[in-house]
């Protein structure tokens, strides 16, 4: 693998663990306080875990689904973290 490539590994999967901590702090917080916007977060956070987690997949997997089906789940990916932007949005702007 090349530089490049193991940054891309490395990057990805600590996206996938601090923001499935993130989901999992918020998702305690939620449960404590009952706080719809605290759901809305929770599965922000979820969403950018999910994006890390495909990513950090993407080079394990690549034997297995073939380069075509990995690339388009890796880009495909990329609506998660569109998704997730705009549910932090949905929960910023909610009374």
């Amino acid at each position: 693998m090349t530089v490049a490539m193991l940054l891309e590994q490395y990057v990805s999967l600590g996206i996938f663990l601090i923001a499935g901590v993130l989901s999992g702090l918020s998702y305690l917080a939620w449960y404590r306080e009952r706080d719809r916007r605290m759901r809305v977060v929770t599965a922000g956070y979820a969403m950018f875990a999910l994006y890390g987690l495909v990513v950090f997949l993407e080079y394990p997997l690549l034997p297995y689904l073939g380069a075509r089906t990995v690339e388009l789940l890796e880009h495909g990916s990329a609506l998660l973290v569109l998704a997730g932007l705009l549910t932090f949005f949905v929960a910023l702007t909610r009374d």
